[in-house]
């Protein structure tokens, strides 16, 4: 049930076409749909502002046609799904109108979500350009749902003058995204440099000591950088997201 259903309901119940019962049933029956192998929260929209959000990897390919085709038959515009393989992105084509990034996995079903002007810059910098696949599904998260994004690429500490050539962009941010490996520290860099909220997003970037990840993020907590704020390893999706609540409050 999205927002425009349970509008109706509310005003059926009020114009005394149904009855209290009726209008209880007709919520209480929504919260979810059990497909077997998933069990989709239609209520997510309702309680938390944002649809439930498909995580492509280790689902059939089947399994997330089926997924997204019921999401969008109850009314969802657009249905975001992380982590997609090219081939079952080729698989969902043939039957929905997809928008697809090989760099990220980012896939969108459905009509594509246009930006709100209305709200604050987020900016996505990261350390090196092996990290752009982490950056860009955070850059593609973020504007899935309304937000104006721009992205520094490259700009890590080896060469700190990149960074500091767009000391401009950087401060016109409402929040920014900070994405490294090897030894993390453009997180701390970046949290010295802005007034605005920094969230860290450590990747698996870097040789054997960096351990996938692990000293990045242990960076990265222990920044000296106040307002700083930390995900998990190679998680632009999460970083995106919390940067769109952050730049809409």
């Amino acid at each position: 049930m999205n927002l425009d259903e349970l509008k109706k309901v509310l005003q059926s119940l009020e114009s005394g076409e149904i009855s209290w019962n009726e209008a209880y049933d007709k919520i209480k029956y929504q919260p979810y749909e059990d497909l077997g192998f998933a069990k989709i929260d239609y209520e997510r929209n309702i309680r938390q502002g944002a649809a439930e959000v498909v995580y492509g990897e280790g689902k059939t390919k089947e399994q997330i046609l089926e997924i997204v085709k019921h999401m969008l038959d109850k009314g969802e515009k657009s249905v975001l799904i992380t982590r997609l393989s090219k081939e079952s992105c080729d698989y969902i084509k043939g039957y929905l109108p997809v928008f697809y990034d090989e760099i990220s996995r980012i896939c969108i079903a459905g009509e594509k979500p246009s930006v709100n002007g209305k709200t604050g810059k987020i900016v996505v910098v990261t350390g090196g350009t092996s990290d752009i696949p982490v950056a860009q599904e955070a850059v593609l998260t973020a504007r899935f749902y309304g937000n104006n994004v721009v992205s520094l690429y490259d700009v890590g500490v080896a060469g700190v003058h990149r960074l500091l050539d767009n000391a401009q962009v950087l401060s016109d941010a409402r929040v920014v995204i900070a994405v490294a490996g090897m030894e993390g520290a453009l997180a701390s860099v970046v949290g010295g440099l802005v007034d605005c909220p920094v969230i860290a997003v450590p990747t698996s970037v870097g040789y054997g000591a960096s351990f996938g990840g692990l000293s990045a993020l242990l960076s990265m907590l222990n920044s000296c950088a106040s307002g700083v704020s930390v995900v998990n390893i190679d998680n632009g999706f999460g970083a995106g997201y919390l940067a769109g609540m952050i730049n809409k409050m």
